[in-house]
């Protein structure tokens, strides 16, 4: 280890642990050199090098999924289990 070097401890959920050390594995390095890059690459950045979002919908996505489940509640709304049924209708 060299001189300048220092241990942390993070906790992390143990499958996570184990599907990031195969990847970074896979890509020639351990969870150590792949923490240290991010950590680096967060420095030169000036924040996480990567985009963080609550990946809400917008208000119009928000307003199909609400149509969709309301269609799907519909008696009215004809459904189908038979693809070629549903493309000759679609053909009327």
């Amino acid at each position: 280890m060299a001189a300048n070097t220092t241990n942390i401890s993070i906790r992390m959920d143990a499958d996570l642990k184990a599907q990031a050390e195969t990847l970074f594995n896979e890509l020639g390095m351990n969870l150590t050199t792949a923490f240290n890059i991010f950590v680096r690459q967060s420095l030169r950045e000036g924040g996480i090098p990567f985009k963080i979002s609550l990946n809400q919908p917008n208000q119009e996505t928000i307003a199909a999924m609400l149509e969709a489940e309301r269609i799907s509640r519909d008696p009215s709304v004809k459904g189908y289990t038979d693809l070629d049924e549903l493309f000759e209708d679609l053909k009327k």
